[in-house]
């Protein structure tokens, strides 16, 4: 062990005596280290953003939304009138609550079912008003989009058969309204209609980003309440009056107005292999309730999620193969800066031979100096990754995560290399002749 700790010394003394030459020679395990620590943390911090992604829509989860036209300018209005007498559009009833009934009747898969009713309005509260959307709903959306309550209770099952006024709201409403008060057993009005909150939910954190990329609301900001109520309270557009007949003869089909009594359906099925085929049918049922009219859009976000896990893993592939090459080409350098240290080192290796040292001494000495460079480049590389990784985050807002395995990857890695490619120059300052060297000037 005295031997060992001795040649590992003289390594040591050797690195400091060429402090310039060292660093320079490290400067590949450098980069290398920081470009491994650096892209391990995008494709991390790429991956979170996707686990995210699949917390926010839930799991197994079809989605349907009700689509329809909007109202065509005036300018358009006549064109529109004389195509509709050509060829007028079937009749559709829209996306109701009775396709929910005939889903749960054909679809065996079939595990949960959430309706949704979106409702823009405005929120009076102790004279504040804000614009926001009232969402009725059933219970099931809680479990469907995976959102807990932060205080309060759920809808019970006197709210839905009565219809009763009563609501959940988003921290944000509770941000504005009630930031002095507990607003449970309060009142707020949402449109003409007073509620009385019964729940807040739990803070829902999720990135405007991937707000965007799955088409859906921000939860925290909206006001909940029973599907009954909304239909009851507010607007059931499945009843059809006369005003909506009178303006169904002028244009002539239905794309002038919302005609779907639900906004939105998540279906949730039992098994994620059974997805695809799942969504077949829902859209097959479906197209025959609405007598051919394709007036709605299927979604299987876990299906787009996963294609998009996919294209990020092969990124990650690239980006640490690009890493990898980096550690390689900096372990080359090591090799050849010890092998040229040998060829200057020669006398030093001749007199240590004449002075006792044996062959495994002096591998050991250039071995030592090998790790040491090495060592010294991972810990230097390791900072650099760090900072390079949260440089990326501030100014490119791309989300990036360094991990400690990530950290301690890179750096046995860079031991490795320092002990791979310091062998052959030490086994090279070895097999020196000690008389030969003695005699080199």
């Amino acid at each position: 062990m005295q031997r060992i700790l001795f040649n590992f010394y003289l390594a040591l003394e050797g690195v400091m005596a060429n402090r310039l030459r060292a660093i320079l020679t490290a400067l590949g395990i450098i980069f290398g280290v920081a470009a491994v620590i650096a892209m391990l943390a995008i494709g991390r911090g790429a991956e979170e953003a996707i686990l995210e992604q699949m917390k926010l829509i839930g799991t197994n989860n079809i989605i349907v939304k009700s689509e329809f036209e909007d109202k065509e300018d005036e300018d358009d209005a006549e064109a529109t009138t004389v195509a509709n007498q050509k060829k007028k559009r079937p009749y559709s009833p829209g996306l109701t609550l009775e396709d929910i009934d005939a889903i749960e009747d054909i679809l065996p898969t079939l595990s949960d079912a959430s309706p949704e009713v979106v409702i823009s309005t405005t929120i009076i509260q102790s004279g504040k008003l804000e614009k926001a959307k009232c969402i009725g709903i059933t219970n099931s959306f809680f479990e469907l989009n995976n959102i807990k309550l932060g205080a309060g209770k759920k809808f019970h099952d006197v709210h839905f058969e009565r219809g009763k006024p009563v609501c959940i709201i988003g921290k944000k409403i509770q941000a504005k309204f009630f930031s002095q008060s507990d607003p449970i057993g309060q009142k707020i009005k949402c449109g003409n209609t007073w509620l009385t909150v019964i729940g807040v939910l739990e803070q829902r954190i999720a990135t405007k980003e991937s707000l965007t990329n799955l088409g859906i609301r921000d939860y925290n900001a909206d006001v909940y309440i029973p599907i009954t109520t909304a239909l009851r309270r507010f607007k059931n557009r499945a009843i059809i009056t006369k005003k909506d007949i009178k303006r169904g003869n002028r244009s002539g089909n239905q794309t002038a107005s919302n005609y779907h009594q639900l906004d939105r359906l998540v279906l949730q099925v039992k098994d994620a292999n059974q997805l695809a085929a799942s969504a077949g049918i829902v859209s097959r049922i479906l197209t025959r309730r609405h007598n051919g009219v394709v007036d709605f859009e299927i979604q299987v976000p876990e299906k787009q999620i996963e294609a998009q896990q996919k294209t990020q893993q092969t990124f990650n592939i690239v980006l640490a193969v690009i890493a990898g090459i980096s550690l390689l080409v900096g372990g080359i350098g090591i090799m050849n800066i010890m092998l040229a240290s040998v060829l200057e080192r020669i006398k030093e290796i001749g007199v240590r031979r004449s002075l006792g040292a044996n062959r495994k001494d002096i591998v050991l000495q250039f071995l030592f100096e090998a790790i040491f460079i090495s060592l010294i480049g991972g810990l230097i590389g390791i900072f650099l990754g760090v900072f390079s990784a949260n440089v990326i985050a501030n100014s490119a807002e791309i989300p990036t995560i360094v991990s400690s395995w990530s950290i301690i990857l890179s750096f046995g890695v860079a031991a490795s290399i320092g002990l791979i490619f310091g062998i052959f120059p030490a086994q090279r300052a070895a097999q020196q002749d000690p008389i030969k060297a003695l005699r080199t000037d």
